[in-house]
């Protein structure tokens, strides 16, 4: 059993907390990481109290003094976090008060751990969307690079995973810089509304201290307060918000991962992974496993878990606070740690794909890649598109059955499906004349990848 005297709040109470119980609502072992929050926020706290003549001027000069010397002790490793003082915000408060005396006690004046431990997480997840916010853009860069790289170099476009016109492989990974795009627009959305100020909601209603919340939001980059005590300490919605951005970017991931695991299988071959981001069998030698694009399709599910904790969290709460928020933080944390991992990794990986320029370019005389360039060619010459579908379709069924691609059908062979064939078909035939003629923003012309990737790098 453990003395309910050493609680804060054990006046109250008569009998300790059992050992079982202590474990069970203690959140220490996971919400200390956010202690530079933490301090940071009382700091800001600290000195509004007493610009207010709340507390003087000397218990501000202590906190701060004691403050300093209680990040030393943490960055250092010196500070024993105890679970006995249940979480990160009590466990900073007794070193400081062991520090510094009364101005320790004096420093939660006009607080509730409830505004508090809001205010931590929403200056953590705003560290955290700055930080993800470099992250991906060092992703994109390299995806800018590779498809600049690669910026003319064919391969085959797919539908439903069967091939269907010719792209390049720049203009293929600039969708996913453009998805990753978003991505990042979502964060800087999402920032906004993260960067609202809860301190001085208190336990639910706000307090009696002439408490001034706009310096304090001043003080600490807020734009704003939270307007509503009630909400202030109990919305979780920035919270869901950030881990529905992560779940996004993480499916994004993913459909990137499932690409690079098939181009990287032999029976495609259109890509290789350096070897740091692969592994080897424990039996088979021969093999090199794209084990981190593997892994990433996993994590993706790892983080949708978070998201649906989270809603199913804050489903069923009354106003204001509760307990269960608690549970709030290691899904939080885990998607934040998840996503910077992926995000750091993904970025060096891009830098190592190899490209397989000879496979790709086999891999488009397999499925009639420019059976739509024969079509609108038809239709320029002035057959109705419908009727060139048609006749396009019979082309497609006549080379198949003769094992050939298109190209290697004879003029006369083609304009028995269409008498107005002429010479210039087999220019519209190459892949290259296909590329080539998609010649405007958006498209796949190499001249248009050149220029999407200039834009790219002024969004940049």
């Amino acid at each position: 059993m453990t003395s309910a005297a050493q609680y804060t709040w054990a006046g109250r109470f008569s009998e300790p907390v059992s050992d079982l119980v202590k474990r069970y609502t203690a959140s220490v072992d996971f919400d200390k990481r956010m202690w530079r929050q933490d301090i940071r926020g009382s700091l800001a706290h600290a000195k509004m109290l007493a610009k207010q003549g709340i507390i003087s001027a000397q218990d501000l000069a202590d906190i701060e003094r004691g403050m300093a010397i209680v990040t030393q002790e943490i960055e250092s490793g010196q500070l024993e976090w105890s679970i006995d003082l249940e979480d990160v915000h009590l466990n900073v408060e007794k070193r400081l008060t062991a520090l510094v005396g009364d101005a320790g006690k004096r420093l939660h004046t006009g607080r509730s751990r409830n505004d508090q431990v809001a205010t931590d997480i929403r200056l953590y997840l705003r560290d955290a969307i700055d930080d993800i916010q470099v992250l991906l853009k060092s992703f994109r860069s390299a995806l800018v690079d590779l498809a600049e790289k690669e910026a003319a170099t064919p391969m085959p476009g797919f539908t439903h995973l069967q091939v269907a016109q010719p792209v390049t492989f720049g203009h293929h990974m600039l969708a996913y810089f453009e998805m990753f795009g978003r991505d990042a627009e979502r964060f800087a959305d999402t920032r906004k509304r993260v960067n609202r100020l809860p301190l001085g909601a208190a336990a639910l209603a706000g307090t009696t201290y002439p408490i001034d919340r706009e310096f304090v939001a001043a003080e600490l980059g807020f734009e704003g307060v939270c307007e509503n005590s009630l909400d202030a300490v109990s919305d979780r919605d920035f919270a869901i918000e950030f881990t529905s951005a992560c779940a996004l970017l993480m499916m994004h991931i993913s459909r990137l991962s499932e690409e690079l695991v098939m181009w990287m299988s032999p029976r495609v071959g259109f890509i290789q992974i350096a070897d740091r981001f692969c592994t080897g069998s424990s039996i088979m030698p021969q093999k090199k496993n794209p084990d981190v694009p593997e892994l990433a399709r996993g994590k993706t599910g790892r983080v949708y878990g978070q998201l649906m904790s989270l809603l199913t969290l804050m489903k069923s709460q009354p106003l204001a606070y509760n307990k269960d928020n608690q549970e709030d933080k290691e899904p939080l944390f885990d998607a934040v740690d998840t996503v910077t991992d992926t995000l750091r990794i993904f970025a060096d990986m891009a830098g190592g794909i190899t490209v397989r320029a000879d496979n790709m370019q086999a891999a488009l005389t397999q499925g009639f890649a420019t059976a739509t360039d024969l079509a609108d060619y038809l239709v320029k010459k002035g057959l109705p598109f419908r009727d060139a579908h048609e006749a396009v379709g019979h082309a497609v069924k006549a080379a198949e059955a003769k094992g050939v691609d298109l190209p290697q059908l004879s003029l006369e062979e083609l304009r028995a499906f269409c008498p107005q064939v002429e010479n210039d078909v087999f220019s519209v035939l190459t892949v290259t004349g296909s590329l080539a003629s998609r010649d405007h923003i958006g498209g796949t012309a190499p001249a248009q990848v050149l220029a999407a990737i200039a834009r790219a790098r002024q969004r940049l």
